[in-house]
């Protein structure tokens, strides 16, 4: 993975397409999230928590694709669930996004998910 210029392309974007592969379906499902940075760590908070189905595709198949600035990557990405570090997660979030809309659109965060890029 070209991890340079990943961060490069993400640094620029606001939103990234994560394609997950269906638990049921098996087939590739694209979604546009949110994401934040924290040194080679993209991370991610469902919206509506465990209760999100590309979280739960996730769980069964932790094997995902990321498309930002027209570039593709594949990687793994883990549930984090450990309050404290799903905490340190919406913090990242508040700071890019704004307090409000991250209370507005995350109703239920109690899990997040981290990919290491590096």
């Amino acid at each position: 993975m070209k991890s340079d210029s990943l961060l490069t392309a993400l640094k620029k974007d606001k939103e990234i397409e994560l394609i997950v592969t269906g638990r049921k379906s098996g087939k590739p499902i694209p979604r546009p999230v949110w994401f934040v940075l924290r040194g080679t760590e993209l991370l991610l908070l469902p919206v509506t928590g465990t209760d999100s189905q590309w979280y739960k595709n996730v769980l069964r198949n932790s094997q995902v694709k990321l498309r930002a600035s027209q570039q593709t990557f594949e990687g793994r990405l883990h549930a984090i669930t450990q309050k404290k570090q799903v905490d340190e997660v919406i913090e990242l979030f508040k700071g890019k996004y704004g307090s409000s809309d991250i209370k507005r659109y995350y109703p239920n965060p109690n899990a997040a998910a981290v990919m290491q890029l590096g």
